[in-house]
Parts: structure tokens; sequence; C-alpha cells
């Protein structure tokens, strides 16, 4: 009984490798082939967000990488399929999307922040130097060790 259910848990969990397609297109010459290879490479799949066309397994990129075919086959340019996909999904299914107003920040504020961080350092590092080059401007004025002095000897009651 325990090895006929270790054979159904192992077919059942072996089931899902089966059903894996690999996508099989007939193209007309070598510059389409690669067109097709190019464009699936630099386009994202907007389900996997971290993979491209080409190697994702999602059913929407099944999808896409028959469109780009669909539309290869159809003698549309690369620019056309792009702009096609950026319509349909946004800018998102790009991997280098174009900088326009909206996308500064995205493209500017990792640099921006980068920046701050330095000057921020520079300035903590500055103002550490004169402390140590110059250990009695960092003292306290008569007055306030005097202030300190009472505040010290003062008991509570």
């Amino acid at each position: 009984m325990k090895r006929l259910l270790a054979a159904v848990f192992c077919s059942l969990a072996l089931g899902g490798f089966a059903q894996a397609a690999i996508d099989t297109y007939e193209f007309s010459s070598e510059t389409e082939r690669q067109r097709f290879r190019q464009l699936t490479s630099e386009l994202r799949c907007p389900k996997c967000q971290n993979q491209n066309i080409a190697d994702s397994d999602a059913p929407i990129a099944m999808d896409l990488r028959r469109e780009i075919f669909r539309m290869l086959e159809d003698g549309q340019a690369d620019e056309q399929i792009v702009e096609h996909l950026v319509d349909r999904y946004g800018d998102f299914v790009r991997y280098n999307p174009p900088v326009e107003l909206r996308t500064l920040l995205l493209w500017y504020g990792p640099w921006v922040l980068l920046g701050g961080g330095l000057l921020a350092l520079v300035v903590i590092v500055v103002r550490r130097r004169r402390v140590e080059n110059a250990p009695q401007n960092a003292l306290l004025s008569a007055e306030e060790q005097e202030r300190l002095s009472q505040l010290l000897d003062k008991k509570d009651p």
C-alpha cells in the first residue's frame, strides 16, 4: 500500500513537468529568427516581472511569444511590435523604459540619494576633524562650565 501511495504521489508531482511546452516556430529566414530572439529577450514578462518573455514559462509569456511571432510573420518592424506591447501593457514590459518626466525619479533618484549620502558623510567627517584638531573649541565656555558645576553640586532634598 505504501508503494502504491508513493507511486501515485510521484506521478502527481512529476505531472507538472509534463505540462511544460516548448515553443517551436517555423521562421522563413534566419534574420527573422534572430529578430524574434532579440525581441523576446528584451521584453519583460508582465506576470514574472524579473524574467524576459523568452525565459518565462507563464501562460501570458507564451501568448506574447505567439503574438510576436505572428507580428513578425505579418512583416511588422521591431519598433511597431514593441509599441504594440507598450500600448497594451505599458512601459513596464521594457527593461529600459524611456526617460520621461514621469520616469525621472526612477532613472535619477538613486543617484540623488547616493549624492546626498556622500554629502552627509563628508559633512560628518569634516566636523569630526575640526573637533579632533581643535579640542579647545569643543570644550565648554567658562559660563557653561560654572553652570554645569552648579548642577552637579546641587543635591536633591
